[in-house]
C-alpha cells in the first residue's frame, strides 16, 4: 500500500495556487500539520490575487487559469 505524500509545512515562503485550490486556508491541504500552526482562511481573491499568512508569513498568489 502506497503511503500519502505530505508536504512540508513553512518549507517555502512563496506557494502559487489555481482557483482549483480555493477556498485558501494556511496550512494547504497535504501538509503534515502536526508541527505547523492552527487553519487560517485566507480571502485571495478580495486581496488582489496575493495574501500572507498571519501566523508563518507564507505568500500565496492566485495564478490565471
Amino acid at each position: 500500500m502506497a503511503q500519502a505524500q505530505t508536504i512540508e509545512p513553512n518549507a517555502q515562503h512563496r506557494y502559487e495556487i489555481t482557483r482549483a485550490d480555493l477556498p485558501l486556508h494556511c496550512p494547504l491541504d497535504g501538509m503534515s500539520l502536526w508541527n505547523s500552526h492552527p487553519r487560517v482562511f485566507l480571502p485571495i481573491e478580495q486581496t488582489g490575487g496575493r495574501a500572507t499568512c498571519p501566523y508563518c508569513g507564507a505568500e500565496y498568489v492566485l495564478k490565471d487559469d
